[in-house]
């Protein structure tokens, strides 16, 4: 047993950033370290990062509970569900009514439902696709023609990776593009598609055009193989494999907080320097505003820009390339903002509430939101029975310029276009507008040789890590399993 791993001398481990990665990257550290003296920093007042909520009790109306950011998580891929039995708190989680389940998507001023079984980019029930109402005749007819369409996006480029739009422009058509993909894709991403890469965010549906020669082939192959049953079923099997907490996605913060010891956590403290010592004892030393400590083992958990000017900041001989390397292109990972228009509306007031989970609008309908989501349709007891919990994304990549208005300009835009789209009179009794600047990474095409050069760059530096959503999954599960196998890669657990 080494020196550093010896209970008699505990290792050191620092951990740059409270938001999820952070501390999922601390809580494995502290279950397969048990001795080592784990510290968690954040620059802010407050722990979780995006993951935030509010629970407001508002007189003569009741109890609120409006999630800033992410308001539930898939159980596949199962880190984030792993997670919460570790925790032990797996028995608190509450699934969707799925009841409700489902979406809609604006066309042509009017909401229509998305086909029943459609999924991202594959049809597994094809008659729902004749009968729709979002496409015409001719671009049905294409959509049926892509099990005869070969080759790539590109042929000419030489580029193994393409854009989202190019891919499915070239497979099912503009319209298909346009009026169906585009938009769902959008809304996960907050981003262009016309920039977004297929490799990076679709590569399972990359693989299936390669396996089978088209998506179309590849539904069949699955549906013989009784792959695509949860698909199939129903909008609402699908959203069985999501779960949330009863007080919001801060639970798990707090869980994790609690877990990790408030002993261990130091809100408001930003990092200003890395120093590493390059001697025989390989440790590195964290710059405060107050001064400065030394740890055997540095994970930068923070978001992307902040990691990339820590890095910048490492001038020690003996790393200094692979640093700077790593700083460049990372910083070379674009991210958009989003603001997310929180209304809580008195079902009344609304003319044709409609029955889903929400809709997203295509860019072509020319206007000033993304998507809308009735929160509480999902989770109905987090707001009264004669409310409704309406989250409107504004922004995002394609429209940025909207968020320069105050929140009162953002909440009144809201109101109109709401108006408009599903009847909404009145003034709510409750709103809130959530701005998260910079905080969506946009994985344009090429995006997975940045990260691997990224990856590459980090491996020649000894003793430190970097997890973030910039690299390989912007989702909860992602995170959740990047910080894990962080923390077994320090650990040396199997």
């Amino acid at each position: 047993m080494t020196e550093s791993t010896s209970p008699s001398v505990p290792q050191r481990i620092a951990v740059i950033g409270g938001g999820l990665s952070g501390l999922a990257t601390a809580f494995y550290l502290r279950r397969f370290l048990p001795h080592a003296i784990i510290k968690v920093y954040e620059s802010s007042s407050r722990l979780g990062g995006v993951i935030h909520t509010e629970r407001i009790e508002t007189p003569g109306h009741g109890r609120f509970v409006i999630d800033h950011g992410a308001d539930m998580f898939a159980t596949e891929p199962p880190a984030a569900i792993q997670l919460c039995r570790d925790l032990g708190v797996e028995d608190q989680l509450i699934v969707p009514d799925t009841s409700r389940a489902g979406a809609m998507i604006v066309h042509r001023g009017k909401l229509v439902p998305i086909p029943d079984g459609f999924v991202l980019m594959r049809a597994t029930k094809l008659w729902q696709m004749v009968t729709t109402p979002l496409l015409s005749i001719p671009g049905k007819l294409r959509f049926l023609a892509e099990r005869f369409v070969g080759g790539q996006a590109n042929p000419n480029t030489g580029a193994d990776d393409v854009s989202v739009a190019d891919f499915v422009r070239h497979r099912m058509g503009g319209e298909v593009l346009d009026r169906l993909v585009g938009p769902l894709v959008a809304g996960i991403y907050t981003a262009d598609i016309e920039k977004l890469s297929m490799n990076a965010t679709m590569a399972p549906m990359v693989a299936m055009v390669k396996k089978h020669g088209s998506l179309a082939k590849a539904t069949f192959a699955r549906r013989r193989e009784n792959q695509d049953v949860t698909e199939r079923n129903s909008a609402g099997a699908r959203y069985e494999k999501f779960r949330g907490f009863p007080n919001g996605m801060k639970q798990l913060i707090d869980t994790l907080a609690a877990v990790i010891g408030e002993e261990s956590i130091q809100t408001d403290t930003p990092i200003t320097a890395l120093h590493y010592t390059a001697d025989r004892s390989q440790r590195w030393e964290l710059s405060f505003d107050h001064g400065a400590e030394s740890f055997d083992q540095v994970v930068l958990a923070a978001p992307a820009a902040a990691s990339a000017r820590l890095l910048r900041s490492i001038d020690d001989a003996a790393v200094e390339t692979p640093c700077q390397t790593a700083a460049d292109a990372l910083a070379s990972i674009q991210s958009a903002s989003t603001a997310i228009a929180v209304l809580c509306v008195r079902k009344s007031q609304i003319a044709r509430l409609p029955h889903q989970f929400g809709f997203v609008v295509p860019k072509i309908e020319n206007r000033k939101i993304l998507a809308v989501s009735f929160a509480s349709f999902k989770y109905p007891i987090r707001c009264p029975e004669d409310h409704v919990i309406i989250r409107v994304f504004v922004g995002g990549a394609l429209q940025p310029e909207l968020l320069q208005q105050s929140d009162d300009q953002l909440v009144d835009m809201v109101r109109g276009e709401l108006a408009e789209l599903i009847g909404m009179t009145g003034r709510e009794t409750l709103a809130r507008v959530v701005r998260w600047n910079d905080a969506m990474p946009q994985y344009h095409v090429g995006h997975l040789k940045r990260v691997e050069a990224i990856e590459a760059a980090m491996a020649q530096i000894p003793h430190l890590h970097l997890v973030t959503n910039a690299l390989r999954g912007v989702g909860i599960a992602p995170v959740i399993a990047a910080g894990k196998k962080t923390a077994k890669t320090i650990s040396g657990a199997e």
